[in-house]
């Protein structure tokens, strides 16, 4: 077994409607025209991997000026996160034990901007930075143009990094660590199975925000690139879970987060 080691680093709070994690959480109803909306709080987080040949980071979280007109007004509306500048990646590293210079490589579950902000912090270095076939032109197109996706902004990504480009449906990034394209959320989404003895870990990151979309709830339309693919995406880490035992980390679930971390 792969003596590996997880560090969870608490990235922040992300505020939002609950309506966009859980499609029609809240909806008007002709007896109920204006019902009540919950407002929650959701988690940003990222991973340090540490195996015996390799220490591996996963995403990068929000740029720490999301709040500071970074982030375009109507994407921080919807989805706040109060806190960036409290969590830059390199001080949350550190709180860990961590610092930038001990990341041998990134991996890039996707890059909408509360995963991707933090990616300026490898730019003109040869640290690899991992991400699917599928994301990095869907997120270029989305960036540049007028269709694709709000949530990608060119400043996060459009740097000069060591861009390593995963293929396929599975990638075995190194002992223990097994990527997994997990289309739906975004057409290049990554999760991964890390080993851990008697104690492996499933990342199924934003395919489910909380765990009301793990047990099939979908998330709004807003949110789902394709809800076909979604579907089989999900069934694909249910199979997973159930084959390994795996414990789980979903994309944004604070009480998740809180009870792994």
């Amino acid at each position: 077994m792969v003596d590996t080691t997880i560090t969870f680093l608490d990235r922040g709070r992300v505020q939002a409607d609950r309506n966009f994690v859980v499609d029609g959480t809240s909806v008007a109803t002709a007896s109920n025209r204006d019902p009540a909306h919950e407002y929650e709080t959701y988690v940003v987080w990222n991973l340090v991997i540490e195996t015996p040949e390799t220490t591996i980071l996963w995403d990068t979280g929000s740029h720490p000026d999301a709040g500071d007109g970074y982030w375009p007004d109507p994407l921080y509306e919807a989805f706040a996160h109060v806190d960036a500048a409290d969590h830059s990646l390199s001080d949350d590293l550190a709180a860990a034990g961590y610092s930038l210079s001990d990341i041998d490589a990134v991996v890039m579950s996707h890059l909408h901007l509360d995963h991707a902000g933090g990616l300026y912090n490898f730019a003109g270095t040869d640290t690899p930075i991992y991400v699917h076939r599928e994301e990095l032109p869907f997120a270029y197109f989305s960036a540049k143009t007028a269709e694709g996706s709000i949530a990608y902004l060119a400043s996060d990504f459009d740097h000069d990094l060591n861009w390593q480009v995963v293929h396929g449906d599975g990638y075995r990034l190194a002992d223990g660590v097994e990527l997994l394209h997990l289309p739906g959320h975004t057409p290049g989404l990554l999760g991964a199975l890390i080993e851990r003895e008697g104690d492996p870990l499933l990342v199924v990151g934003d395919e489910a925000y909380v765990e009301a979309n793990y047990e099939g709830a979908p998330m709004a339309t807003s949110l789902l690139w394709n809800n076909g693919a979604w579907k089989e995406s999900l069934e694909r880490c249910r199979n997973v879970q159930r084959e390994t035992g795996a414990e789980i980390i979903l994309g944004h679930d604070l009480s998740v987060f809180e009870d792994l971390a």
